[in-house]
């Protein structure tokens, strides 16, 4: 048995099942962990989605923005983007049940000491505590009120955290740093325009992970996101988002032996990567 966590899918549906087959993954004694992203800007998200949820018992997927995102438009509360690729999803026969379980899927999954959260973590937060705060949410959208929390779900204030905030601010700033942060400022402060390299983080901003005396630092966190960063392993560190979606490659870590497995990006995936890229 052998635990897999993926880099962002994006929809890229051809590259996963190609990942799939190098890793010899068998659902009947392998686990997937998904570090979220599952869909949107790949041309193959309904046939991800309805993988995934077929083989739910073998996956532990955590939300990423774009899937946040895709629940969004489901509701009616903002136009799809130009660059969404989730139409055919959202028309699927059994887009009622896939989106359903989507929004039951978690912000943090934790075990075999690690945890795994779609984009970071906040300083001030141990992994005990953002596991705590990502259960919120987690209540918010399993709720029968959960279309008012994506209704207010969307907003880049506050930009940090506060152990006395309340109501839609907190669950936004939960979600923002959990779904969104690359970068942080020492204090705290999140800014979310940048999405580049990692020496050219603007001045005043580090990575998330390089916050000093950040509360989680002694947690394995197992991340995606930040596609620019590509394959980033230090002392804890996990970033497994290599770009697929940019015509770059999938990655897959084992827990158990910390051994990596890429697949180049599918010349069916590659399309419209390219497409996107112009």
């Amino acid at each position: 048995m052998a635990t897999y966590a993926v880099g962002d899918i994006q929809g890229c549906f051809h590259s996963f099942q190609a990942l799939l087959k190098k890793i010899h993954f068998n659902p009947s004694e392998d686990k997937l962990w998904l570090v979220g992203d599952l869909i949107n800007r790949g041309s193959g998200s309904l046939e991800v989605l309805r993988w995934v949820f077929d083989h739910q018992s073998s996956v532990f997927t955590v939300l990423g923005n774009h899937d946040l995102h895709t629940l969004v438009v489901a509701e009616g509360f903002v136009s799809p983007h130009r660059s969404d690729t989730i139409q055919a999803l959202l028309d699927a026969p059994d887009a009622p049940v896939l989106l359903n379980w989507l929004r039951h899927q978690p912000l943090i999954h934790m075990d075999q000491q690690y945890l795994m959260v779609h984009a970071g973590l906040l300083p001030q937060w141990s992994a005990t505590k953002a596991k705590e705060l990502a259960n919120e949410v987690h209540v918010a959208l399993r709720s029968d009120n959960y279309p008012e929390f994506l209704k207010h779900m969307y907003g880049n204030q506050p930009v940090c955290w506060d152990d006395n905030l309340i109501g839609w601010d907190r669950l936004r700033v939960i979600t923002n740093a959990m779904t969104r942060i690359r970068i942080a400022s020492e204090t705290g402060e999140m800014e979310f325009k940048f999405k580049g390299e990692l020496q050219n983080v603007p001045l005043g901003y580090i990575p998330w992970f390089e916050v000093p005396e950040r509360a989680s630092a002694s947690t394995p966190i197992i991340f995606g996101h930040w596609s620019a960063l590509g394959l980033h392993m230090t002392k804890n560190v996990y970033a497994l988002d290599t770009g697929c979606l940019w015509g770059g490659a999938l990655t897959a870590f084992c827990l158990e032996d910390k051994s990596i497995f890429h697949v180049p990006c599918h010349p069916l995936d590659a399309a419209i990567s390219i497409h996107f890229a112009d």
